[in-house]
């Protein structure tokens, strides 16, 4: 993916401004784009769509870190809603990226476009998303920590997405502003990040048929060095806006993305 450098260093400043925005780690970013080059380049027995996964993951580590150290410095990170979550969601995530591993290319592609469409729907149909809830913050009970939070790092595990699509409308309904729902998809999306990428890089042990040098496992490390070269330094700079815009265009800009994110992997 060496001659897809410069486009990918362009994505990874979309990445790292989705990253503080919407609290996605690159997810909704890494996936289409990197899927769209693998399948350039993958020869016969390539998995495109599990180098893209894979890959975003791996971005997703290094992203979600750092905008989780800017929002705690924000202020915008409430451990109520973080602590225990996180432990599910990491279980989760480790069901999800060795469940991944068992589908095929095609299965997981469709999933990943489901998912999306799922979101989309449910954030425009039901109420709270769109508008907020006009409510006072609300915590989130044992059912929805425990089996919620599996569900979510299953799905993201499984997608290489950080499980913000379903932490941010989950926060949002409990009455958050969308500031501080994304703000928490950060560090919610870590275990994600962290389980996904280690399951996928020691998938194989090595680059798998048809991949590219420069891969450890399913995990493109050119690609993700391009992507966080160019998303880095957009975090650094990105955190200082977040609280400035009006809640309601910033629901609507994620829910705008995602239609993007949805269309991008359908037509590529």
């Amino acid at each position: 993916m060496i001659d897809h450098v410069l486009p990918l260093l362009a994505f990874g400043v979309l990445t790292g401004l989705t990253t503080v925005l919407f609290g996605f780690g690159g997810g909704f970013v890494t996936v289409p784009v990197v899927y769209a080059f693998a399948q350039a380049q993958s020869g016969p027995g390539g998995d495109p769509m599990h180098v893209a996964v894979a890959t975003s993951t791996a971005v997703m580590v290094v992203n979600s870190l750092g905008a989780t150290v800017a929002q705690y410095r924000a202020g915008r990170l409430r451990r109520e809603y973080l602590w225990p979550l996180v432990l599910y969601v990491g279980l989760g995530a480790l069901l999800g990226a060795a469940g991944a591993l068992a589908v095929g290319d095609t299965v997981q592609r469709f999933l990943f476009a489901a998912y999306l469409a799922v979101t989309i729907v449910d954030s425009v149909v039901r109420k709270g998303f769109l508008t907020g809830p006009g409510t006072e913050p609300r915590g989130l009970g044992p059912v929805t920590t425990t089996v919620g939070g599996v569900g979510i790092g299953a799905a993201a595990g499984c997608l290489g997405v950080g499980g913000s699509v379903l932490t941010v409308p989950l926060l949002r309904r409990r009455g958050l502003p969308m500031a501080y729902a994304t703000a928490m998809a950060n560090p919610l999306s870590l275990p994600v990040a962290v389980v996904g990428t280690a399951v996928y890089a020691l998938a194989g042990g090595a680059a798998p048929a048809g991949g590219a040098s420069g891969q450890v496992g399913y995990v493109d490390a050119v690609a993700v060095a391009a992507l966080l070269a160019g998303s880095l330094p957009t975090i650094a700079l990105a955190r200082r806006v977040v609280g400035r815009i009006p809640d309601r265009v910033h629901a609507v800009a994620y829910v705008v993305l995602l239609a993007v994110a949805l269309l991008a992997v359908l037509l590529v």
